[in-house]
């Protein structure tokens, strides 16, 4: 079979939205070509899918092999196309069997030794497989925060070889079990702690009951950050959506989301020197400024005043 279909996810924002992988292998000049708007890293993957075929054991096909990523008016980005590119490369090829890679999805990229390396934006493209009713295949590191979507099957996997075994039926790759639903919050700074300031903390205890903005002054040292960093101790346990939502927000960003964060309310103290992009988000590439990596938890803008008139006006 010269032509075999894959399926993966890109990024886009904090959707995850479906991306066929099609590879498709044609008699003429041996060459690779990527098709389907990649950027620069995407381009760049044929270079580390041949280099991983190679040292996996595999045969990389000596004939001209076209990647398309559909949709093709979707911007791609990224290394997490390298390993459906390289499936889908096995599968064109007759090495591996095509009969049932419609049941999964794929994202990883992968070394020159055929190792995968971890990626952002895993656990969207959960949520979107969950919704697809497909299992999911993510590096090993990824697997924890891949698990804590409810009601999708995910396979971690540190190689090429390993995916390509599981496939194969040889060695067949376990579910990654879910993380157990944490009984509270962990919360390293209790308001309970603090003596005095009677008036402030009523003050945080009507923010928090209602939801309210809320504005401290006071000259320094008067306790004013030490009273806003214990504001997310006593906001309500985060419900399972919202969970969802502040760890995907996470996920997408330069910081990345590690499991330990899972169902605690975001704590944001951006310096006033920060510019509007910083806090509405944005950039070429586009990632979540500090406004929405705070989404259900606080945003403490300390010194308010220092901060560029501009910036406030965002």
């Amino acid at each position: 079979m010269s032509l075999a279909t894959v399926y993966s996810r890109a990024q886009s924002g904090i959707q995850s939205p479906l991306v066929t992988v099609e590879a498709h292998l044609s008699n003429g000049l041996p060459s690779l070509s990527i098709v389907g708007l990649p950027e620069a890293a995407v381009k760049e993957s044929k270079d580390r899918v041949r280099g991983a075929l190679l040292n996996a054991q595999f045969e990389f096909p000596a004939r001209r092999i076209t990647i398309n990523l559909a949709p093709a008016d979707l911007p791609k980005e990224g290394g997490r196309f390298d390993l459906p590119i390289a499936l889908g490369i096995l599968a064109a090829s007759g090495q591996l069997p095509s009969d049932g890679l419609s049941r999964y999805e794929f994202v990883g990229e992968l070394a020159l030794s055929g190792a995968l390396r971890p990626l952002r934006g895993v656990l969207p493209a959960a949520i979107a497989a969950r919704d697809a009713g497909r299992t999911l295949i993510v590096p090993r590191e990824n697997a924890a925060e891949a698990a804590l979507v409810e009601g999708v099957e995910v396979l971690a996997a540190g190689h090429l070889l390993a995916v390509c075994a599981h496939l194969n039926g040889i060695d067949k790759l376990q579910p990654v079990p879910r993380q157990a639903r944490r009984n509270g919050q962990v919360v390293p700074d209790d308001l309970s702690e603090v003596r005095g300031q009677h008036h402030a903390k009523r003050a945080l205890e009507v923010a928090a009951a209602g939801g309210h903005s809320l504005l401290m002054m006071g000259p320094p040292g008067t306790g004013k950050t030490m009273l806003a960093s214990r504001l997310p101790g006593i906001l309500p346990s985060m419900q399972e959506e919202e969970a969802l939502e502040a760890a995907a927000v996470a996920s997408i960003s330069e910081g990345g989301f590690s499991v330990e964060q899972w169902q605690r309310r975001p704590f944001r103290a951006p310096h006033h020197t920060a510019s509007g992009v910083a806090l509405v988000g944005g950039g070429s590439n586009p990632r979540p400024g500090e406004i929405s990596l705070a989404d259900h938890g606080v945003l403490f803008l300390d010194e308010l005043p220092e901060f560029d008139r501009k910036v406030l006006e965002v």
